[in-house]
């Protein structure tokens, strides 16, 4: 047996459809037989909480290790798992093809479908991710819902903390008060019909967050595009599912990508490329839809044609080149690469779209934010996020840049915050997308 391994990692699809899946003590034993190597190696002790507190339970459990540990204690464990894919991708050396098979995040899904078929989620947890329906809630009330959620409303939040168990102290998405669908039918972005990518034609997949909270995200997509030629729509049939992933809702998730991609699919027989603004649900549609629904035509040929935002705009910088007019960012730039970016294995797009623009310095920052959806703003993990995030704000606090974006806008108002409370004499006060900072540049 060799130990790690050097060929390129792979995935095998969810065997969600088998009984075997969501079965309590074969669920029990694979959790053991993972931890156990886990345990053995633990490379990934500096990653996300999940390792700390597994490795934290062992080490309590003496020369007994793995078999003192009780079973309901990994609940712990997987629900610090923020499925950022990093141990993966990036630390983990026993991934398939490797015979120890070992795919961490995908088995914290598998722990969450059977907590989900036990009726252990909460009313409340499967409310707050019906994502579509919020959305269209909070964009019709969006002066009151803002109200209602904005940090230090001592009304409000505190109730919301007692209700949701979100912490009162965690910054949270303010809704647009006109959808990203609606600006865009009443201000469509003016084609450049000169522009070097005069051939191509690109669908934005709005996502739930660009269409509902910052539709500037989207605006600013359409806009690039548009001025390097490129004719552009709208297209969305419906949220990613991201949210579901995190509740191990794989039938739910496996119905509405195949429903979502027989909608796609016939746009791109019309030339249409798909791309999506927000990285976790373009991870979504490119990589894990396959593998929820392995066998749909559809779901396959639409995560071949799907690209991130900064995927495109590089590839268009690549083989036509930019439009000229991009104009320096004064003070420089710290891009945090979010990990649903890195995870795509495309390489670090955000940083190379904004390194077109000239004389710019543009700082990297690859550490997690501590964020991880949803969960960065429950009560429980909140704090746990923030620590996590540290060593990211303060990278981004030493790289002195007068501007922050990341490719995350979750990940960036996480970070934002954070660096509040870091003594600092200059620090950004607000967080972009890398596709609106070369808006700017284009003056746009």
């Amino acid at each position: 047996m060799r130990e790690g391994n050097l060929e390129a990692p792979t995935r095998h699809p969810y065997d969600w459809e088998n009984p075997d899946f969501t079965d309590e003590a074969k669920l029990d034993e694979e959790l053991r037989r993972v931890f156990d190597i886990c345990h053995g190696c633990r490379r990934c002790f500096n990653l996300c909480d999940s390792f700390p507190r597994l490795f934290d339970l062992v080490d309590a459990a003496g020369d007994a290790e793995m078999h003192g540990v009780k079973s309901e204690d990994f609940k712990s464990v997987a629900d610090a798992c923020t499925l950022c894919d990093m141990c993966f991708l990036t630390k983990c050396p026993y991934v398939p093809p490797h015979e120890f098979n070992l795919d961490f995040p995908h088995l914290m899904v598998r722990y969450r479908a059977v907590e989900l078929k036990k009726g252990e989620v909460s009313f409340t947890d499967r409310q707050l991710t019906e994502t579509d329906r919020n959305g269209r809630l909070g964009t019709t009330v969006s002066g009151l819902a803002n109200w209602a959620t904005k940090r230090g409303n001592g009304l409000t939040r505190p109730l919301l903390e007692a209700v949701a168990d979100v912490h009162r102290d965690a910054e949270l998405p303010r809704y647009a008060g006109r959808t990203l669908e609606k600006q865009v039918a009443a201000a469509p972005p003016a084609r450049n019909p000169d522009g070097p990518a005069r051939d191509r034609k690109a669908a934005l997949f709005a996502t739930c967050f660009a269409n509902y909270h910052e539709a500037e995200i989207g605006m600013a997509a359409l806009a690039v595009l548009a001025r390097n030629g490129v004719e552009t729509r709208l297209a969305y049939p419906g949220c990613c599912g991201m949210p579901q992933l995190e509740h191990g809702d794989l039938a739910r998730l496996s119905a509405e990508a195949t429903r979502i991609a027989a909608e796609l699919v016939p746009l791109i027989e019309q030339g249409w490329d798909i791309v999506v603004p927000i990285p976790s649900c373009a991870l979504m549609l490119k990589f894990e839809w396959p593998l929820i629904a392995p066998d749909d035509a559809n779901v396959a040929k639409l995560a071949h044609e799907t690209f991130d935002i900064s995927e495109y705009v590089v590839d268009i910088a690549k083989k036509e080149g930019l439009a000229p007019g991009l104009t320096p960012i004064e003070g420089g730039v710290s891009i945090h690469l979010a990990c649903h970016a890195r995870a795509q294995n495309m390489g670090a797009m955000g940083a190379e779209m904004l390194r077109q623009i000239p004389d710019t310095r543009v700082a990297v920052v690859e550490r997690c934010s501590g964020h991880g959806g949803s969960l960065g703003v429950k009560r429980e993990f909140f704090e746990v996020g923030l620590k996590v995030g540290k060593p990211a704000m303060n990278q981004i606090v030493k790289n002195k840049t007068e501007h922050l974006c990341s490719e995350c806008p979750l990940a960036g108002t996480h970070l934002v915050q954070g660096i509040e409370g870091l003594e600092a004499e200059s620090k950004p006060a607000t967080s972009s997308h890398p596709i609106q900072i070369l808006a700017k540049a284009y003056g746009l």
